[in-house]
């Protein structure tokens, strides 16, 4: 079954009777503010994508990853990965296994649930705390921040939960997909760098120690999600498998060459983090004026409002054109960072909301 996420707006504004250029929607975690399209050679547009070394170059210095290899936005391989690590499993035991277990934060981005779901995996959730112990060859999916509770793990928890798949031969997959408005030190991918110089022989846990895979997002600091492009970060044994496994052609010309001039631009993205941190206090001032007493967590790129009334108040701000997330819980709201000229509509709108 198909998830719901945020972005649909023209489903929403078709059941609420709104046309759709009346809306404000803050339904995504995207930025407000997008990167300026760059002049594209004619030539982009007419040969066949390639993903030049300029490019790879570019995602190195701005993930600082030893190894990293672009995607059809991180979504490509959170459905492909089962596939990839069944094979590897399989054949590092010489054998298929038959009960595989996947662990996953209960609340957070829907997708990885999905894909080790339906590729038969045993499903363990956790939340505040990351798991202590795991099953042999198993799965470790983390969210960091996580979306939609903003809420994030240390360096040092992530090593030791790093150290377990170790130990017990798992994978450890971190989603980054909101790391951007964070300093470099955030990411995990600094300590990769570790990992990376392993000499890949035939021993199994020569291998498995650098079975960790961080995936990052493009499109959501970057305001172009439309690109779809986002990159893998890991050793040089899984880029080259995931490069060998996602096939050719898989990212258009222009998405390439828009986001090598994206990456490479440290004067834009400085101002890009300053005007996000910006809008998202002077939304958290507003949201904290009508949603007196509730929870409110918030990073740079979206925040969360933690209700019992959510799915009314989420009800009552359609009905005002605004469209934020209803989260799959129904106990919060996740609302994207809005422009000025969208914070205005918001706040006259909370005002009659909140009046109810």
């Amino acid at each position: 079954m198909a998830i719901l996420h945020g972005g649909q707006l023209s489903r929403v504004a078709k059941q609420y009777q709104i046309p759709e250029k009346e809306w404000v929607d803050l339904s995504t975690g995207i930025a407000p503010f997008s990167y300026p399209i760059p002049n594209i050679p004619a030539h982009i547009w007419q040969d066949l994508p390639t993903i030049s070394q300029g490019l790879v170059n570019a995602a190195k210095a701005y993930y600082q990853a030893q190894y990293c290899w672009p995607l059809a936005g991180s979504q490509q391989l959170i459905e492909k990965l089962p596939e990839l690590w069944n094979y590897k499993v399989a054949e590092l035991n010489k054998t298929p296994l038959k009960d595989m277990h996947a662990y996953l934060p209960k609340v957070g981005y829907k997708e990885h649930q999905q894909a080790w779901s339906k590729a038969g995996y045993q499903l363990h959730f956790y939340q505040q705390s990351l798991p202590s112990e795991i099953q042999k060859n198993s799965v470790v999916v983390v969210i960091n921040p996580n979306n939609p509770l903003t809420d994030a793990f240390t360096i040092d928890q992530l090593k030791k939960c790093q150290e377990l798949c170790t130990q017990q031969q798992a994978l450890l997959i971190i989603d980054e997909a909101f790391a951007d408005v964070f300093e470099p030190e955030f990411s995990f991918i600094s300590h990769l760098a570790d990992l990376n110089d392993i000499t890949y022989q035939e021993h199994r846990l020569d291998q498995i120690r650098a079975n960790v895979i961080v995936l990052r997002s493009v499109g959501k600091f970057f305001g172009l999600a439309g690109l779809r492009i986002g990159f893998v970060c890991s050793s040089q044994a899984w880029c080259e498998t995931i490069q060998e496994n996602i096939g050719p052609w898989s990212i258009n010309g222009p998405a390439l060459f828009i986001t090598e001039q994206a990456l490479k631009d440290k004067t834009w993205q400085v101002t890009q983090k300053m005007r996000l941190q910006q809008q998202s206090k002077a939304m958290r001032t507003i949201l904290k004026t009508h949603f007196v007493g509730a929870r409110i967590e918030a990073n740079a790129l979206f925040i969360t409002v933690f209700l019992n009334q959510a799915a009314d108040v989420y009800h009552q701000l359609c009905k005002q054109g605004i469209y934020v997330r209803l989260t799959d819980e129904n106990d919060s709201l996740r609302f994207g960072i809005a422009n000025e000229t969208q914070l205005k509509k918001l706040k006259l709108a909370l005002i009659k909301v909140m009046s109810y």
